[in-house]
């Protein structure tokens, strides 16, 4: 007779395509088996009324990582993945954050010392170049590519950060040489460092006016013109944190003429708006994030983005600052809505925020199912997880959340534990709660308490995603072999 470490029992199994009542057979960290009347295990969890889905998977996430200004967000891997664990994650996508002067091989090396040391989750890692020069593009980035960091960041705006379309198409080219994936925060520097001069010239210096400081047309022409080079150089693309309608219009028209392009957006938008920047004296600048807080009519075009798959999945972005001077207020007490660092805490509220909003809610009538696909079987399946990560099969890891629909928590700062010290949703009242966090068999979350050690985390290395590669047909004949096109016109 077949023996278990761990049994489920009793409760409805989720995943992006079907729910049903089952028992769930766990041993040596892997689900190996699904069916009715399981028995025979070491230990058994009886989930009546509950629901069995995978472990959320938060792909967009800084942890320990220096700001465009020059500061260190306000979390440690510890902190940042027991506010995950806490929040129904099992694993997430951080950031290793190369700058010019910097190699990406040190980068990654002290990135991965700190995720060692403290995560309490499994973790990948993107790698967000930030001086792509001739030794980073040909030697370190191919070996890096090799251990299984196949995903590549890049940024259109922020000092210290924002690469030139020279090197974008540089960077595409390599990634679509060596096998990678490219996610892009998709913003015109210029347009913003212009607006910022001009309000800030008049004295509009509250944290309201950092909405209009990066102006949606911004965005609109970033995405435009990110779309145009993925086409030219073939080379699939994710468009991070997308906020505005106008935004996701320039999307939809791409992938219906059939340009292989992937967006997210991220709780926040979905669920405030730039009202929250609007408060007396500085407190606005808890909700400083960029893109920044839209309106009310964005918010709407998201949701229908989500509902009809431009929009795949739906991340965090978390990035804490705590609001004293060690984080928001740095530069003093008063500061302009500039001087306020760009990010907002959400590890350990995006999966219960979202899943009172889509299985409560029923927002745009999406189901559970719709909520496991763009929370978890998406994020895997993109970024190379999937079938390990992101679903409840025969064969995956036995990454679980039991979740009690029935739990009614009000958000409040009091139950932070991440680095930022407040909770940007205070006061909302939400209905359904991960109860139990379970990561490869063994129990890392019970009564809302954390029972992993940090250093639990397991690096998950990761290769380009059959979902994500290139189409195959480059624009112009645009490859090495055919000079660029050259031999067209011979």
């Amino acid at each position: 007779m077949q023996s278990y470490d761990l049994i489920i029992k009793n409760a409805q199994v989720v995943t992006s395509i079907e729910t049903k009542y089952a028992d769930i057979g766990i041993k040596d960290q892997k689900i190996i088996a699904i069916g009715n009347n399981l028995i025979n295990s070491k230990e058994t969890i009886d989930a009546t009324g509950k629901y069995i889905l995978p472990g959320g998977i938060d792909s967009h996430c800084h942890i320990e990582q220096k700001s465009a200004s020059g500061l260190i967000n306000s979390d440690t891997f510890e902190s940042a993945t027991k506010a995950a664990a806490l929040g129904g994650n099992t694993s997430i996508i951080p950031f290793a954050a190369q700058y010019e002067g910097f190699t990406l091989t040190e980068t990654l090396e002290d990135y991965h010392k700190l995720a060692k040391k403290g995560s309490i989750i499994d973790y990948a890692m993107h790698m967000i170049i930030a001086g792509p020069n001739n030794d980073l593009l040909n030697l370190e980035l191919p070996e890096q590519i090799r251990l299984g960091h196949s995903s590549i960041k890049i940024f259109m705006t922020y000092d210290r950060l924002k690469i030139e379309d020279i090197d974008i198409l540089n960077i595409f080219e390599k990634a679509r040489d060596m096998e990678a994936f490219i996610s892009v925060h998709a913003e015109n520097h210029g347009m913003i460092t212009w607006m910022v001069s001009k309000l800030l010239e008049k004295g509009y210096t509250h944290p309201k006016f950092h909405s209009v400081s990066h102006p949606v047309a911004g965005e609109v022409e970033a995405i435009n013109r990110i779309i145009g080079i993925s086409e030219l150089m073939d080379q699939p693309v994710m468009i991070f944190h997308v906020s505005s309608e106008k935004g996701v219009e320039v999307i939809r028209n791409a992938q219906a003429r059939g340009v292989k392009i992937f967006a997210e957006t991220c709780v926040q938008y979905l669920t405030l708006t730039s009202d929250e920047m609007d408060k007396p004296g500085v407190e606005g600048g808890k909700w400083i994030c960029s893109p920044p807080l839209r309106k009310t009519r964005d918010q709407n075009a998201l949701w229908d983005a989500v509902k009809d798959n431009t929009l795949c999945l739906i991340s965090s972005d978390h990035a804490p600052y705590s609001f004293d001077s060690n984080g928001k207020l740095f530069k003093g007490e008063n500061p302009n809505f500039k001087e306020i660092p760009n990010g907002m805490p959400g590890l350990n509220w995006r999966l219960p925020i979202l899943f009172d909003e889509i299985v409560n809610k029923r927002r745009k009538n999406l189901s559970i199912n719709d909520f496991v696909r763009l929370t978890s079987t998406s994020p895997a399946k993109i970024y190379g997880l999937y079938p390990q990560k992101g679903d409840i099969e025969i064969g995956c890891d036995a990454d679980l959340v039991i979740w009690d629909p029935e739990a009614i928590t009000e958000l409040s700062d009091d139950m932070v534990v991440d680095g930022s010290g407040y909770n940007p949703y205070s006061g909302r009242i939400i209905k359904g709660w991960p109860e139990t966090v379970i990561l490869r068999g063994y129990m890392i979350v019970f009564n809302n308490k954390v029972i992993a050690d940090p250093g639990n985390g397991n690096f998950l290395p990761t290769k380009l995603s059959a979902n994500v590669k290139p189409k195959g047909i480059i624009a112009h004949d645009l490859l090495k072999e055919n000079n660029y096109g050259a031999n067209l016109q011979s």
